[in-house]
């Protein structure tokens, strides 16, 4: 297979890690201001809603405490945020790179990836099971 075969399982760690930090950081936006404070025009239930989400769905992932759970409903949001945010005020468009949902429908497939596997290696849960892996 791939020159990165032995390697899968911690870029696996990596990528749920970091994906799970990223995400966190558009919950702080929303909820506490951070980064450069709330997007002008968000609604209250974006703003509350998704942000709390974002914050604490992003903690769970990077963390891997009950990450399959939080990335799917993570990943739920981001499949919602993006047909209402981007292809629903551009007229139905459905192409991420011409209505700016790159972000969103990444987020989405990510998610969904880190869902169906799981926590991994270097997670809470990894830890909470023994030497068993999430």
């Amino acid at each position: 297979m791939g020159f990165l075969r032995p390697h899968a399982e911690r870029i696996y760690a990596l990528l749920r890690i970091m994906s799970g930090l990223m995400f966190m950081q558009h919950g702080l936006q929303k909820i506490f201001g951070l980064f450069g404070g709330v997007p002008a025009g968000a609604p209250p239930f974006v703003v509350y809603g998704a942000g709390a989400i974002e914050l604490v769905g992003g903690l769970l992932i990077a963390l891997g405490l009950f990450a399959g759970p939080a990335a799917f409903i993570s990943s739920g949001t981001m499949a919602f945020a993006f047909f209402l945010g981007h292809v629903l005020p551009n007229g139905g468009n459905l192409i991420p790179i011409t209505n700016q949902g790159e972000l969103a429908a990444l987020y989405c497939f990510v998610f969904l990836f880190v869902a169906a596997h799981g926590s991994g290696i270097w997670s809470v849960d990894a830890a909470r099971q023994g030497t068993k892996r999430a």
